[in-house]
């Protein structure tokens, strides 16, 4: 059992790693800080797309993560 969760919390965090990195940046720098706010007061909308779905798979893949790393900590015992 605790191979199996190891080899599953390896797979989830090469997973986890190229998602994050598919992520497009959201701000850069001071201008982005600065454009940034503004998108804020006036109102830009949520990621579309693709955006949406890697925000999503992230999530879903973090909280696999966390969950696998608990199990994995508790069968090694």
């Amino acid at each position: 059992m605790h191979v199996l969760f190891v080899t599953l919390l390896i797979i989830v965090s090469i997973a986890l790693i190229i998602v994050v990195l598919l992520q497009s940046g959201k701000s850069a720098g001071l201008s982005g800080a600065i454009s940034g706010g503004a998108e804020q007061l006036f109102g830009k909308q949520k990621a579309r797309g693709i955006d949406a779905v890697l925000h999503r798979v992230t999530i879903v893949l973090s909280v696999l993560f966390f969950i696998l790393a608990i199990a994995v900590s508790y069968f090694a015992l």
